[in-house]
């Protein structure tokens, strides 16, 4: 193991200990603004970390995202630097992303190659949706403007430094609904004299499958999972009021919003057939994330020239990502990086054994150099 590597699986591993929720990531954020400083970049606090580093004359600027927050989950792994902060863990590799952007700081401040800016752009609150969007809200794009904007998210199953991507949409949105449910409640003996919350729920759950089944146009990859179920009912007591809470994940926000308007046409009319009141909220936290022609073909360029296996037209996650916040403001690719194929780096995203793979700190680094100096050449490109 090269010295670099040691002290990026040190760097990751630490992180790891120290898991933090979203927006409540002081620890790391410290962590993250410390180690950019002892490299001598400009740094920035605020909700997230933004470094800054400079070489050359040019003008042109990239930024490069890594997310920090972890998960409110019980880590069940057996390694020697599990999380010591009860019941909060690192289950989507956020550790790993963050200790990739460092070490590629670190060697672009030993040997910058380029000519422009580098953002580094450490994020929080991935997760809920609500970081990226508290970073542009604090004037991040206004006051370090860059052109095109990067992020790298690992990927449990896929081969070890595999990169994929795809132009255009890449991640699904996400949407939560909620559906509350007014009727009259009643003793369990006597359902006739009410009208039993449940039975209207439960022929709700049933029909809100049609949408994606009868809908929607077939390979739509739109999902809508009935999550919640909750009642006021009681042994002997049939509820009078319902709440069916759930999640739905589109392709295009024209899928997404025809989803949201049969959720209500079927819930009304299923409230109107047995007599009681409904409400439907539908909330959108995360938009589908989009790249753009240009960055993406970088991405899928700088991989091919460094050896990788490059998939550059890989089939559309179905999970979301808080990413595409940046994505509309700026051209972007959010690309995915293969984490292993056994043990604790191929099980699945947000399980409590999973675990970052540190093969991948190396080469992510060296990835994101090769990237800056692709986008941020010394010498103009025809």
């Amino acid at each position: 193991m090269t010295g670099f590597h040691a002290r990026l699986t040190s760097v990751r591993q630490h992180l790891h200990q120290h898991p933090e929720l979203g927006l409540q990531e002081d620890r790391t954020r410290a962590y993250v603004a410390g180690y950019l400083k002892d490299l001598g970049l400009e740094v920035h606090e605020g909700v997230g970390v933004v470094g800054i580093l400079r070489a050359g004359s040019g003008n042109r600027a990239i930024g490069l995202r890594a997310d920090m927050d972890a998960l409110p989950i019980t880590e069940q792994s057996r390694h020697d630097y599990v999380s010591r902060n009860e019941g909060v863990m690192h289950a989507c590799g956020h550790d790993g992303h963050m200790a990739m952007l460092l070490g590629a700081a670190e060697l672009l401040v030993d040997d910058p190659g380029f000519d422009g800016t580098v953002v580094f752009l450490f994020q929080p609150d991935e997760e809920h949706g609500s970081g990226a969007k508290a970073m542009i809200a604090e004037g991040v794009l206004e006051r370090f403007p860059v052109e095109e904007v990067y992020a790298i998210h690992n990927l449990p199953g896929a081969p070890v430094g595999q990169v994929s991507t795809r132009k255009g949409l890449i991640c699904s949105s996400e949407s939560l609904f909620e559906i509350s449910i007014q009727g009259q409640g009643g003793h369990a003996s006597m359902p006739q004299v009410g009208v039993d919350a449940i039975t209207v729920g439960a022929e709700m759950v049933h029909a809100l499958q049609t949408i994606v089944s009868r809908k929607l146009a077939p390979g739509s990859g739109a999902v809508v999972s009935v999550t919640e179920f909750v009642t006021d009912g009681q042994r002997n007591v049939l509820p009078g009021q319902a709440v069916l809470k759930g999640d739905v994940r589109a392709r295009s926000p024209e899928d997404r919003e025809a989803i949201a308007g049969f959720m209500r046409q079927i819930a009304q009319g299923v409230a109107t057939a047995h007599d009681v009141t409904v409400e439907v909220e539908f909330n959108t936290g995360f938009v589908e994330t989009l790249n753009a022609k240009g960055p993406t073909e970088a991405v899928a360029r700088v991989a091919r020239g460094m050896g990788f296996e490059t998939l550059a037209d890989r089939n559309p996650m179905s999970f979301s990502e808080d990413f595409a916040q940046f994505t509309v403001a700026v051209p972007g690719c959010f690309l995915l990086l293969g984490n292993g194929e056994e043990g604790p780096n191929g099980q699945p995203l947000h399980s409590n054994d999973y675990d970052f793979n540190d093969a991948l700190l190396s080469i992510g680094a060296h990835f994101w150099v090769e990237l800056v100096r692709d986008r941020l050449p010394t010498t103009q490109k025809d």
